[in-house]
């Protein structure tokens, strides 16, 4: 529609333009600041919330508790594996050390070596009992550091437990609080946009225009951008079903649409010639002109030919002849081109 206005008009549609996006940036920005503070109505939820704190605490305590123990016991388990080590190699030096002497024994057959032969055999089973002794604890430690493991599987276990049916309840509350945030943000975006419509529809086309295109963005950002990306999932099935609904109930509205638009036409082809031109807006039909199509049934024409005065398809007049010079001329202008006297006394051309 540019082509048909004049340079300051062009200017002044810029700026009016350029004010309806400021407009539109300033309640972007507030209402961001509000819908951003919407979640802040609801408390933040910890998975936690939903164990029993003494049962919860009583398992974390035995665990604790459990292992400090196992440290205690592996310790104990390491200090005992090198006091029996110790008394493996001494009991086996002193073994070493016996048969040795006892080969020498036979050799020389002394008698007076008896005493000494039974004293160094009670020292052979002393370090044999010292031996003993140590793989006794040894074991002893081994068992209790397995019942300490089998109670650290149980605790572990009731831990798991535990967290998994507090998962399950924080993920339902969860659920729960992201559709009640989403309402407030859809009772807050919504009635933005039922009047962004209605301004649409009403007010697009008066003088305060770029406060009415401001105010049409804002709510268009608000939902698609504040409310959509906020919309609960439940598994996909919240998402479609509103693309489904808006869907169904944008086509509708572009189907009755078209359909208004259509009968709209019919009737407007069925007037007088010069009554349909004067029904059209001079800049649309100069704008609807520059892009070669008919100002009054949106048909391709060819406007270059000079034998076409009228439209194929509807039948009105698109040039006629100056009635002072006989100039052929638009018959949508306000004036002729050639000679500059009104329509007024203009003729259709045959």
């Amino acid at each position: 529609m540019s082509k048909g206005l004049r340079l300051s008009e062009k200017w002044f549609q810029r700026g009016f333009w350029l004010i309806a996006l400021v407009f539109a940036s300033f309640l972007i920005g507030l209402g961001g600041l509000v819908v951003g503070d919407l979640p802040k109505v609801e408390r933040t939820l910890e998975p936690e919330q939903f164990i029993d704190p003494a049962q919860l605490a009583r398992v974390r305590t035995a665990i604790s508790t459990n292992t400090a123990q196992r440290k205690d016991t592996r310790d104990a388990i390491a200090q005992a594996e090198l006091t029996l080590n110790a008394a493996s190699n001494a009991n086996r030096s002193a073994r070493e050390t016996f048969a040795n002497w006892l080969a020498t024994r036979k050799a020389t057959e002394l008698p007076e070596q008896d005493r000494e032969l039974i004293a160094r055999t009670r020292a052979l089973d002393a370090l044999k009992a010292g031996e003993r002794s140590a793989e006794q604890a040894l074991e002893g430690l081994q068992q209790g550091d397995l019942a300490l493991q089998r109670e650290a599987d149980r605790n572990r276990q009731t831990l798991e437990q535990l967290e998994e049916g507090g998962r399950k309840a924080y993920e339902s509350a969860v659920r729960a609080q992201e559709m009640r945030v989403f309402l407030f943000r859809l009772v807050v975006t919504l009635p933005l946009l039922l009047i962004a419509g209605w301004l649409f529809v009403k007010k697009r086309k008066s003088a305060h225009w770029p406060f009415v295109w401001g105010f049409v963005f804002f709510a268009l950002f608000a939902f698609f951008v504040e409310l959509v990306p906020y919309l609960p999932n439940y598994g996909g099935y919240v998402r479609y079903i509103v693309g489904i609904v808006l869907t169904g109930g944008i086509g509708h509205y572009l189907i009755g649409a078209m359909q208004r638009y259509l009968a709209q036409q019919k009737l407007a082809e069925q007037k007088p010639d010069a009554q349909r031109r004067l029904a059209l807006s001079y800049d649309l039909a100069q704008a609807r002109l520059a892009k070669q199509i008919c100002p009054g049934c949106e048909r391709a024409v060819d406007l270059k030919d000079t034998s076409r005065n009228f439209c194929m398809h509807c039948g009105i007049c698109l040039f006629d002849h100056c009635g002072q010079c006989q100039t052929r001329k638009s018959a949508f202008g306000h004036f002729c081109h050639s000679c500059g006297a009104a329509p007024t006394a203009a003729k259709p051309a045959a």
